[in-house]
This record gives C-alpha cells, sequence and structure tokens, in this order.
C-alpha cells in the first residue's frame, strides 16, 4: 500500500495512514514541501515491512500516527517505521502522536503491568528522539520516557468552542462525572468564570481498594505462614455512597469535561443524573473520542444534547453513526510545534496560560 512522504531538506513528514485527515491538515498547514511516496507492505502471515523510497540520511524525521481501531497492528507499523528511519541514519525522529496508545493503564493493577512504561521503552528503543502528542491520560507518563516529551494541550481549542458555539454559555455549569476529574473541571471553570459540580458516587470502574499490586498477597490469617507478631490488621471494603451532586444545576446548562470518552456508560449515568437534578441542556466534551464498541448508539439515544472531541483520534464513522458528535479541529497547534522543533524555536509558546491541571 502506497503512503505519502513529504520532504523539504533536512527535514521529512510521514504519516502511516494516506486515508487520514487529520495528518492532510497538517500537510496543509505547514509550507510546500515536495512529494515522495514510501510503502508499508503486509504479508500473507500479517507481518509488516516498512520500505522508505527517499534518502532521509541526516534529516529530520517527523511521524504522524493517529491510532485506528486496530491498535497492536497500529503500533507495530509505528515501531517499525521508527526503526527504519533509524537504520536509513535519519537525524533525529520525532513522533507526533496526538492520542497515546495504552495511556489508561499506566498504574499498577493487582497482578498487572504499566503497559505505558512498555510503550514509551519500545518506542526509545527502536529509535524515537522527540515525541509530540496532546493531553496524556495522566501527566507522570513523561516520565516513563528517556527522551522530550511536548504534552500539548487542547483546552484553548475547547474553550473557544464553548464561547462560540454554545449559546447563553454564561448559565453554564462545568460537571466533574467523578472526582477524579474535577481539577480539570475545576481548570476549565476559572478560566470560563463560571460555576462548578463534581457527581460523587457512582460506580468507578478503574480505581478501587484492589487497584493496586501491594494486595496482592492473601488476606487470609495462616498462622503458619505469619508471625503472630505481624499479623497485619484487615481493611474495610470500600462502600459506594449514593450519587450525590455536589454543586447546584437546576435550569442550567451541564457541561461535563473529560480527557477521553472510550465507554460512554458512566457518562450516560452521569447525564441521567443531571437531568434530574434539573440540567436543561448536556454537553460532554472530551480530547480524545475513542468511542468504542456501540457508543454512538448509545450516545444518540441518551440525554446528551451535543458531545464535542477533537480530531486526535478518526471518527468519521461514529459521527455517521451519531449526529450529536462534533468535532475541534487541533491540527494547527500540532503543525506549529512541528515548525518550531524543526527551526529550533522555543516551544513555551504553544503553553502560554495553560494551568497545571488543563
Amino acid at each position: 500500500v502506497d503512503r505519502w512522504l513529504l520532504v523539504h531538506k533536512p527535514s521529512v513528514l510521514m504519516s502511516s495512514e494516506i486515508k487520514d485527515d487529520f495528518a492532510t491538515w497538517i500537510y496543509s498547514l505547514i509550507l510546500k514541501r515536495l512529494v515522495f511516496t514510501y510503502s508499508v507492505f503486509l504479508f500473507f502471515d500479517a507481518e509488516t515491512r516498512v520500505q522508505i523510497q527517499e534518502s532521509v540520511r541526516g534529516k529530520d524525521v517527523f511521524i504522524i500516527q493517529t491510532v485506528s481501531k486496530d491498535v497492536n497492528t497500529t503500533i507495530m507499523e509505528l515501531l517499525i517505521m521508527i526503526y527504519a528511519c533509524k537504520t536509513s541514519c535519519a537525524k533525529n525522529i520525532i513522533g507526533v502522536i496526538p492520542y497515546f496508545p495504552y495511556s489508561k493503564q499506566c498504574k499498577m493493577r493487582k497482578r498487572g503491568s504499566i503497559v505505558s512504561k512498555l510503550m514509551a521503552s519500545m518506542m526509545c528503543k527502536a529509535g524515537l528522539t522527540h515525541l509530540i502528542t496532546m493531553d496524556l491520560h495522566q501527566k507522570e507518563i513523561q516520565g516513563f520516557f528517556n527522551i522530550p516529551v511536548d504534552n500539548l494541550r487542547a483546552s484553548p481549542f475547547l474553550l473557544q468552542y464553548i464561547q462560540e458555539e454554545i449559546p447563553d454559555y454564561r448559565n453554564a455549569v462545568i460537571v466533574a462525572k467523578s472526582p477524579a476529574s474535577a481539577k480539570r473541571a475545576q481548570s476549565f471553570a476559572e478560566r470560563l468564570r463560571l460555576g462548578i459540580a463534581v457527581i460523587h458516587g457512582e460506580a468507578q470502574d478503574a480505581e478501587s481498594d484492589m487497584v493496586d499490586g501491594r494486595h496482592s498477597p492473601p488476606m487470609v490469617k495462616n498462622a503458619a505462614a505469619i508471625h503472630p507478631s505481624l499479623e497485619m490488621p484487615l481493611l474495610i471494603p470500600k462502600e459506594k455512597p449514593p450519587i450525590t451532586v455536589v454543586g447546584d444545576v437546576g435550569g442550567r446548562i451541564a457541561i461535563i469535561v473529560d480527557d477521553m470518552i472510550d465507554d460512554v456508560d458512566s457518562f450516560l449515568a452521569a447525564a441521567d443524573t443531571l437531568k434530574e437534578r434539573g440540567a436543561y441542556k448536556i454537553f460532554v466534551m472530551a480530547t480524545h473520542g475513542v468511542l468504542s464498541s456501540d457508543a454512538p448508539q448509545l450516545i444518540e439515544e441518551s440525554a446528551i444534547d451535543e458531545v464535542i472531541v477533537t480530531n486526535t483520534i478518526p471518527h468519521e464513522l461514529q459521527k455517521l453513526q451519531c449526529h450529536k458528535i462534533k468535532t475541534v479541529d487541533i491540527s494547527m497547534i500540532l503543525s506549529e510545534a512541528i515548525r518550531r522543533i524543526h527551526n529550533g524555536e522555543s516551544m513555551s509558546y504553544l503553553f502560554r496560560n495553560i494551568g497545571v491541571d488543563d
């Protein structure tokens, strides 16, 4: 399958998806360059082969990689592409990965692993020298890399959408669907000078008392195995309190903010709770629209009025299934980041007025 390669000595801009509108938008925002091709082949046993058909020796290579539904194939293609550039003597290999895959697996689970750390190690080992990404699920993921990481923010574009596209947004309240996202909601509310509400008590599917590997040993008392003087006290299991909304949403527009929308069950439950509390219009806003499985159909039939996501992940098919999904283009900030890195300019301009909790 032919792919596109954009060259402007001494830099190279590559995208692994020829049909990716996101990469096309970035191309259109960068100065015109010579267009060459490279190829990705799939063998009969589904192995991936990358062949670069233009010299990248001594050049800066920017690889744009959006994550498709087949995330594992996407990762393997990216790693092979990075290694192909490394073995072709590229000067620098910069990965532009708007949505970092496996970012949700950034904490230790019981007898599990921190897969985000594995992803970072593989990319660095393959030859990546710099990473540009956007709104990591946890900002601490940057520490998994031993290369520079620029974690850009989509909040300025989302805030602009609220101000320009939501009528009477002054009557809105920013909602955190769980206490974990309260800091992000507070940051949005402070910038818009709006109130904040937090939904507390919904089922926590990711954080629980058994989340950490330190709880791995069995809690059963065994006199033969545990010395009486070292007997550990048994912990009381956590009990989920009834769902409550901290803050007034009656007669207001509710805007739920989060970093990604994947499984929408928690958003649907939050929307139903807000409707019961008197919110007359409900918006959901996030950077990454993963929208897995039957999420579009569930959103279409729900109390949610509109879902706003950026184009870090392709979701054209989901938009055809649900007219409530709207897209905010953030290719401008990524193209500017590419330009500044290539020219050796400061990146601080892209982080101006950005809060720690954005």
